[in-house]
């Protein structure tokens, strides 16, 4: 679970009100205490409901009172006193921007780009002129209507790294199909062997597959496949070819 649906369901569950309510006079309350300072009083709000928070940045937002707080790769909204939290995009109305989807694709370059070679399975060109990340699940349809267009991404000039975002989850049927492929002696021939729906041999090895759905669950996929380009923007789903050079072109500009 992401943390923003973990902060959401601790807010709901402290939120609940009482089963009953005593008649009796309340007690006095004390006078509260001064609010922390600054970046100080939002690591200790978000802390209060959510323990194990781990809070990347907390840095200036584009509205005034507001803090950017980035945890697990997305982005919130906190007043300054740490009492207010806001979750949603904020839209530049000039230029049409969303400055929310910007800073989330700038964590998301960060940590994608932090991501080994060693745990990918890449189809690319001699000579690249762009790249993108694909989470992508063996028994998705556009995962695999995707795939049969690898020869033209790459003559494009677009390399795809492929990590793997089995949907229904850690230990699924489409789990373990990503693990046969692998733990196959050729990962890019099993891993086009398996898109064309052909069944391979059940293997079991050490592998990131778990490791990449976690990171898919950090910078918030919600479908497959997602394509994320070399600076973190979201490309969307499937796009053939030519629209996908496109996007590309656009991203760079």
């Amino acid at each position: 679970m992401t943390f923003s649906r973990t902060l959401m369901a601790s807010l709901l569950m402290f939120s609940l009100p009482a089963c009953a309510q005593s008649t009796a006079p309340a007690p006095a309350k004390k006078a509260a205490a001064p609010a922390a300072a600054g970046d100080a009083a939002i690591r200790q709000s978000l802390t209060n409901v959510v323990p194990n928070v781990k809070i990347t940045a907390i840095r200036p937002s584009p509205l005034a009172g507001l803090k950017e707080v980035v945890v697990d790769g997305q982005i919130l909204y906190v007043s300054n006193d740490g009492k207010l939290l806001f979750q949603g995009a904020i839209i530049d109305l000039n230029t049409r921007t969303n400055l929310t989807e910007a800073s989330e694709a700038g964590e998301r370059r960060i940590i994608l780009a932090a991501v080994p070679a060693a745990q990918k399975i890449s189809f690319a060109p001699a000579k690249p002129k762009y790249r993108i990340t694909v989470f992508t699940d063996i028994d998705c349809g556009y995962c695999r209507k995707m795939h049969e267009h690898m020869a033209e991404y790459n003559k494009l000039g677009i390399a795809v790294d492929y990590l793997f975002y089995p949907r229904a989850g850690i230990g699924s049927e489409s789990f373990q199909k990503a693990v046969n492929v692998w733990c196959a002696p050729d990962r890019k021939v099993a891993m086009t062997s398996s898109k064309a729906g052909k069944t391979l041999p059940k293997k079991n090895c050490s592998n990131f597959v778990s490791a990449d759905f976690t990171l898919g669950q950090k910078i918030g996929v919600d479908g497959t496949p997602a394509v994320y380009a070399a600076n973190g923007a979201q490309i969307g789903g499937y796009l053939n070819p030519a629209d996908m050079l496109k996007a590309l072109e656009k991203q760079s500009k």
